[in-house]
Protein backbone atom coordinates (compact mmCIF):
# COMPACT_ATOMS: atom_id res chain seq x y z
CA UNK A 1 0.00 0.00 0.00
CA UNK A 2 2.78 2.00 0.34
CA UNK A 3 4.06 2.28 -2.43
CA UNK A 4 1.30 2.89 -4.38
CA UNK A 5 0.42 5.70 -2.28
CA UNK A 6 4.00 7.00 -3.66
CA UNK A 7 3.41 6.15 -6.88
CA UNK A 8 -0.03 8.46 -6.09
CA UNK A 9 2.16 11.19 -4.62
CA UNK A 10 4.17 11.39 -7.85
CA UNK A 11 1.78 11.15 -10.08
CA UNK A 12 0.01 14.65 -8.50
CA UNK A 13 3.74 16.25 -8.29
CA UNK A 14 4.41 14.63 -12.54
CA UNK A 15 1.17 16.48 -13.86
CA UNK A 16 2.50 19.76 -12.93
CA UNK A 17 5.99 19.03 -14.75
CA UNK A 18 4.40 18.83 -18.63
CA UNK A 19 2.40 21.65 -17.55
CA UNK A 20 4.74 23.84 -16.62
CA UNK A 21 7.22 22.72 -19.63
CA UNK A 22 3.75 23.58 -21.94
CA UNK A 23 3.82 27.20 -20.24
CA UNK A 24 7.45 27.96 -20.44
CA UNK A 25 7.18 27.32 -24.13
CA UNK A 26 4.32 29.42 -24.75
CA UNK A 27 6.06 32.17 -22.45
CA UNK A 28 8.80 32.10 -25.34
CA UNK A 29 11.40 33.96 -22.19
CA UNK A 30 13.32 32.78 -19.38
CA UNK A 31 12.75 35.19 -17.15
CA UNK A 32 10.38 33.93 -14.47
CA UNK A 33 12.25 30.10 -15.03
CA UNK A 34 14.17 29.05 -12.14
CA UNK A 35 17.18 27.01 -13.64
CA UNK A 36 18.55 26.56 -9.99
CA UNK A 37 15.07 25.12 -8.34
CA UNK A 38 14.76 23.08 -11.81
CA UNK A 39 18.08 21.70 -11.15
CA UNK A 40 16.99 20.93 -7.68
CA UNK A 41 14.43 19.20 -8.24
CA UNK A 42 16.32 16.96 -10.63
CA UNK A 43 18.56 16.07 -8.48
CA UNK A 44 16.34 15.22 -6.09
CA UNK A 45 14.80 12.97 -8.13
CA UNK A 46 18.28 11.35 -9.01
CA UNK A 47 19.00 10.76 -5.47
CA UNK A 48 15.66 9.11 -4.93
CA UNK A 49 16.26 6.58 -7.87
CA UNK A 50 19.91 5.80 -6.68
CA UNK A 51 18.59 5.37 -3.23
CA UNK A 52 15.86 2.57 -4.48
CA UNK A 53 18.78 0.96 -6.81
CA UNK A 54 21.27 0.88 -4.28
CA UNK A 55 18.02 -1.19 -1.61
CA UNK A 56 17.17 -3.07 -4.44
CA UNK A 57 13.75 -1.72 -4.55
CA UNK A 58 13.25 -2.39 -8.27
CA UNK A 59 9.24 -1.87 -9.13
CA UNK A 60 6.74 0.33 -10.69
CA UNK A 61 7.41 3.41 -8.36
CA UNK A 62 11.07 3.75 -10.12
CA UNK A 63 9.21 4.14 -13.68
CA UNK A 64 7.29 6.83 -12.03
CA UNK A 65 10.50 8.48 -10.75
CA UNK A 66 11.89 8.47 -14.09
CA UNK A 67 8.87 9.84 -16.08
CA UNK A 68 9.09 12.69 -13.65
CA UNK A 69 12.69 13.02 -13.96
CA UNK A 70 12.69 13.21 -17.81
CA UNK A 71 9.52 15.62 -17.62
CA UNK A 72 11.34 17.99 -15.45
CA UNK A 73 14.56 18.18 -17.45
CA UNK A 74 12.91 18.78 -20.49
CA UNK A 75 12.12 22.70 -18.35
CA UNK A 76 16.08 22.71 -18.31
CA UNK A 77 15.77 22.49 -22.56
CA UNK A 78 13.31 24.84 -22.62
CA UNK A 79 14.79 26.74 -20.34
CA UNK A 80 18.25 27.79 -22.54
CA UNK A 81 15.96 27.96 -25.49
CA UNK A 82 13.86 30.33 -23.76
CA UNK A 83 17.44 32.22 -22.79
CA UNK A 84 18.46 32.26 -26.59
CA UNK A 85 15.16 33.96 -27.27
CA UNK A 86 15.71 36.43 -24.69
CA UNK A 87 19.23 37.22 -25.39
CA UNK A 88 17.78 37.39 -29.50
CA UNK A 89 15.37 40.01 -28.56
CA UNK A 90 17.19 42.13 -26.92
CA UNK A 91 20.02 42.32 -29.31
CA UNK A 92 17.07 42.73 -31.14
CA UNK A 93 15.79 45.64 -29.23
CA UNK A 94 18.84 47.48 -28.85
CA UNK A 95 19.77 46.99 -32.61
CA UNK A 96 16.03 48.80 -33.31
CA UNK A 97 16.81 51.99 -30.79
CA UNK A 98 20.22 51.88 -32.45
CA UNK A 99 18.92 52.50 -35.80
CA UNK A 100 16.10 54.82 -34.40
CA UNK A 101 18.73 57.28 -32.50
CA UNK A 102 20.88 57.26 -36.58
CA UNK A 103 17.60 58.30 -37.99
CA UNK A 104 17.52 61.32 -35.90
Amino acid sequence: MAELLEAMMLVCFGLSWPISVIKNIKSRSAKNMSLRFTLLIIFGYIFEIVAKLMNGVINYVLIVYFINLVAVSMNVVVYFVNKKIDKNEAVGYVAKSLGEQEAV
